[in-house]
């Protein structure tokens, strides 16, 4: 029973940040309703972790039996979200004017990769594309080399899913007080540029350059980065301070003089070299026996399998099974309304009958809402 236990929330069904966007919130407790279109389906689709803990319904909202079935469930909820570019709810007759004229307290979630307005809102997109545009790709990779893509973890689901769980939750809290809803417009441009505030003051301050690969976090500094093991796995070391680094210098048995000089940015070339040498020489298990707990900032460097065993992770159960599938455990973590995953994965449409016979529609009706399928 989480701490969003009594919010509704409407999912308006869609790839990546959204349905994550909708786990987390599911997770904490909110009973989110994934809006699914007529037909739609996937394989495997209880391995989808995005899918955990909602209810599915199938609505034709090419139809007005379909828009009008979600603007009755929008009478009955706290919240709604969507992840459609620019006019495409308008044009379906279910955008924020129609909706909150239905429920004048609706927070009204809208994310996309440009935001609502701009010369590039309309354009298509990627992650890879909208972190170029904030600077954050630009300075991942090593020195001398093109930008390396974080996956989607910085635009997609950093910059847009969890700036849209916390636009959402931040909503509701308003609307408590004020007994109004609004729109919440939530960019991954303007996610990701804010996840780069760090980066923008250590520039202004000259403590971080534009060049990738040469700076104290990017893997510029020996003393933050990773390195390769005998056995060709790989450790991470992150001996930012003066302490944790003089412990690193200890118990890697390397030389005082020779690493004395920490900052000095002209050295790290040199020291990086030497550090290599010197993890090589052992297995990432042995260098594990040596350093991890201890307060050199270090850490193996897992794959996704390995990470479901660490005695960290096991221990904290960072990681949990739901359903046939080991999967990360709702985050974060509550001392009283504590959140849990309600169950694995609905099948698409699942739930449809069950919420909207709630609403009061009849069997006739419900046959009327989701009997064709939506064109593509």
């Amino acid at each position: 029973m989480g701490p969003l236990h009594g919010y509704r929330v409407i999912e308006l069904a869609g790839i990546g940040p959204g349905p994550f966007s909708g786990m987390m919130l599911a997770d904490l407790g909110a009973e989110v309703i994934s809006v699914e279109r007529p037909g739609a389906g996937a394989s495997k689709v209880a391995l989808d972790c995005s899918r955990r803990g909602k209810r599915s319904i199938a609505l034709n909202l090419k139809s007005e039996a379909g828009v009008e079935a979600l603007l009755r469930l929008v009478e009955s909820a706290d919240a709604l979200f969507e992840g459609f570019r620019p006019g495409v709810m308008e044009k379906l007759g279910v955008g924020p004017d129609e909706c909150l004229a239905r429920n004048p307290k609706l927070v009204y979630g809208r994310m996309t990769g440009w935001g609502q307005y701009g010369p590039m809102s309309h354009a298509a997109g990627h992650d890879i594309n909208y972190i170029s545009l904030t600077g954050a790709l630009n300075a991942v990779g090593r020195a001398g080399e093109k930008p390396v893509p974080p996956l989607n973890l910085v635009g997609d689901f950093g910059g847009g899913g969890m700036f849209l769980a916390l636009g959402l939750v931040a909503g509701l809290l308003e609307a408590q007080k004020s007994g109004k809803g609004q729109v919440i417009d939530a960019a991954m441009t303007d996610g990701s540029a804010v996840l780069m505030s760090m980066f923008h003051s250590a520039h202004a301050m000259g403590l971080h350059t534009l060049e990738r690969g040469t700076n104290k976090l990017d893997g510029g500094a020996h003393f933050y980065d990773t390195y390769e093991t005998r056995d060709g796995k790989y450790i991470s070391i992150g001996a930012i301070e003066p302490q944790f680094y003089a412990q690193l210098v200890d118990v890697a048995g390397l030389s005082p003089e020779l690493f004395a000089d920490q900052l000095n940015r002209e050295r790290w070339p040199e020291l990086k070299r030497v550090l290599a040498g010197v993890f090589l020489q052992k297995t990432r298990d042995q260098w594990c026996e040596l350093m991890e707990g201890t307060d050199i900032c270090f850490a193996p460097v897992l794959d996704l399998q390995e990470a479901h065993s660490h005695p960290h992770n096991v221990a904290r159960k960072s990681y949990i099974k739901v359903g046939e599938m080991m999967q990360p455990a709702p985050a974060p973590r509550f001392s009283r309304t504590s959140p849990e995953v309600r169950h694995e994965a609905r099948a698409y449409g699942a739930d449809t009958e069950a919420v909207l016979g709630a609403l009061g529609f009849t069997e006739a009706q419900l046959e009327a809402i989701v009997e064709k399928p939506v064109a593509s």
